[in-house]
């Protein structure tokens, strides 16, 4: 079994004296695993960090097994080092995207968008592109938020909360004296306009509500990855 692909790299641990364990997001074939012979070394570990480019080739005696990976550095991201923030939202990508998605399964739209934010990072406008990148996480784990008109009233103006129970919009009339037991939505989230910094946080409180109730399953009630609450918490300090 072998097959070429291109992916992000989502870790790397050690295997053995010499080799290393990489996960990395592929184009074609989801979240997969697999060993890089002398991935270990101080040369080759240099260039397999968190969110790299890689042009893959895997091989196994059978699909089942963990099988073996040579990997081309194509796009390297160290320059988001120096960036604490936009470290911290390249980390939250890879964590988020290793606890939310089954192994070996592809997601197309959403390696499109990951990519798509990778290469932003750091740039204008890149929280606002994180907070919605979120959004298309929901999407692909089957609890996408219906942001497109009033639950209650129809209308597509004045949305200005989500129902916790059924990911739905309300305005502010159609939610009346429910309000306070809705959540919260800033106003251009489902459009592609930049967002203030208060909205990324509102957004995130958001996104965040529904990623939690529908991964706990999957985490065993563990609560979200570290490295997403160090983006809110660096976010929530800013705005």
């Amino acid at each position: 079994m072998d097959w070429r692909d291109d992916g992000i790299l989502l870790s790397m641990r050690p295997h053995g004296e010499t080799s290393a364990i990489i996960e990395v997001m592929t184009a074609a074939h989801g979240r997969h695993s697999g060993v890089v012979r002398g991935g270990a070394s101080r040369k080759m570990a240099a260039s397999l960090q968190p969110g790299t480019g890689l042009k893959l080739e895997w091989r196994a005696r059978l699909d089942e097994h963990i099988g073996s990976f040579t990997v081309e550095p194509v796009k390297s991201r160290a320059h988001l080092l120096g960036d604490r923030l936009a470290l911290a939202g390249l980390l939250a990508v890879c964590a988020l995207l290793h606890e939310a998605l089954p192994e070996r399964e592809s997601h197309p739209a959403l390696w499109r968008k990951s990519l798509a934010l990778m290469d932003v990072l750091g740039g204008e406008g890149w929280t606002a592109a994180y907070v919605r990148w979120e959004l298309c996480l929901l999407e692909e784990i089957g609890f996408g938020l219906d942001l497109s008109a009033c639950a209650v009233t129809g209308a597509t103006d004045g949305l200005a909360y989500v129902s916790p129970k059924t990911g739905r919009a309300v305005t502010a009339k159609g939610a009346g004296e429910w309000a306070d037991r809705l959540l919260p939505l800033p106003d251009g989230l489902e459009g592609e306009a930049p967002l203030s910094p208060q909205a990324v946080v509102t957004g995130l409180r958001l996104t965040g509500y529904f990623l939690d109730r529908e991964l706990r399953p999957v985490l065993h009630d563990r609560p979200l990855p570290e490295a997403r609450s160090r983006l809110v918490d660096l976010l929530a300090r800013l705005a």
